[in-house]
């Protein structure tokens, strides 16, 4: 009962959309500024939309627009927002046992689990972070064991899996820390126990990948695809010693890592720097206590700084309204060093780059989807609100949130 007048504010804000599969529209977006992040940005920018696809963005002194489109005005355009990791669609709103399949418990190493098996595209948390800009979103299953499930990689648009469907099998999600016994009765107990259970299934896998013949094993043809490179595996780590018991993991069986989470990042950056991972770092505004206790807001910073690449995510927060806002959480970057391109790059175009996705979204250039958020101003001041979001050149969103 508690959360019942939250509820009630929040939901006042989701509406229900068309699904993407509505007739083309024609539609051209002019802006004060335009940032395309395919070069410097465009004052008094315009782009034209035909068919789900960018076909003309420039200067209004070169593009003109046909007296058959739907114009658009804001001060501030961006290609869509690109939240790098969540579990939204899986994880719903209401935090009751029905919309919560984003950690199935068990087992503690579940790696078979298909996060399209699971998604609900037309769950109010999706449509309350499409409404805000994000256009796209990595989600699939939460940390909390060994190995949770799979990702994948959806627009913010449909009614269906199928119409918001990016990338079906994008990453395995796995977590190393001492969280996940609680989950599992106690299983697998200490660090070194979790990461021996690791290493014995990816033994099993090499193991799998040279026999020939024999029944399937869904656990093992999942592990041997991260072992061949097909599937990158997304370990969320925040201490330094998980961090460092991933890259040694990494090391051993040469499979492609990503780091989720990362707190004490900033420790081992010449590590990570070495190592070439890719760290999506953990909401900036993430509440620090227990693993995330040395959490900074500056780690953005510091890892920009370093040359390690990194973009933002959303997350997995478990109370209500049970996600972030992922541009929000970059913008505390902003305020603590990191640049204002860099921080909208790894929202953008760098998240289009390291999801494989960026020969569709990321940024505003012809031939692409018309993904595509309309600001009052600053994308990363509190205060200026997203008023209008295309995705694959159809109107998500037209009320200023």
């Amino acid at each position: 009962m508690r959360y019942s007048i939250l509820f009630f504010v929040m939901t006042a804000f989701f509406s229900a959309l068309p699904s993407g599969q509505a007739d083309a529209q024609l539609i051209a977006v002019k802006a004060d500024t335009v940032y395309t992040m395919a070069g410097d940005p465009l004052i008094n920018g315009v782009i034209l939309i035909r068919d789900g696809k960018i076909r003309e963005v420039g200067s209004a002194a070169t593009v003109q627009i046909p007296e058959n489109y739907q114009v658009f005005e804001a001060p501030v355009v961006t290609p869509g927002i690109i939240d790098t990791r969540s579990v939204v669609g899986l994880a719903g709103i209401y935090n009751v046992p029905h919309d919560q399949d984003q950690l199935e418990t068990s087992n503690p190493f579940q790696p078979d689990l298909r996060a399209i098996d699971a998604y609900n595209a037309r769950e109010d948390l999706v449509v309350w972070l499409r409404n805000l800009g994000v256009t796209t979103v990595h989600t699939g299953h939460a940390p909390g064991a060994l190995a949770s499930g799979q990702t994948m990689i959806v627009k913010t648009l449909g009614n269906t899996i199928d119409e918001a469907l990016v990338d079906s099998v994008t990453m395995v999600a796995m977590t190393l820390g001492p969280g996940i016994s609680g989950n599992f009765g106690g299983n697998p107990g200490t660090r070194s126990r979790a990461v021996a259970m690791i290493r014995a299934e990816l033994i099993k896998a090499q193991e799998y990948m040279n026999r020939e013949g024999g029944s399937r094993d869904l656990k093992m043809e999942t592990m041997a695809a991260v072992l061949r490179g097909e599937i990158k595996a997304m370990i969320h780590a925040h201490k330094v010693s998980e961090i460092l018991a991933a890259l040694r993991l990494q090391r051993e069986f040469r499979f492609e890592l990503v780091l989720e989470g990362g707190a004490e990042a900033y420790l081992v950056l010449d590590e990570l720097k070495e190592a070439g991972v890719h760290v999506i770092l953990h909401p900036t505004m993430t509440r620090t206590r227990g693993e995330t206790t040395n959490a900074a807001f500056t780690t953005a910073h510091k890892l920009a700084e370093a040359g390690i690449p990194f973009t933002f995510q959303s997350g997995f927060e478990s109370y209500v309204p049970k996600t972030r806002v992922v541009h929000y959480e970059a913008a505390i970057a902003v305020a603590n060093g990191l640049s204002f391109d860099h921080a909208l790059r790894a929202l953008t175009i760098d998240a289009a780059r390291f999801l494989g996705i960026d020969d569709r979204t990321g940024s505003l250039e012809i031939d692409k989807d018309a993904d595509i958020v309309l600001w009052e101003g600053d994308p990363f001041e509190y205060l200026n609100r997203v008023c209008t979001v295309i995705i694959n050149g159809q109107v998500a969103s037209d009320s200023c949130l």
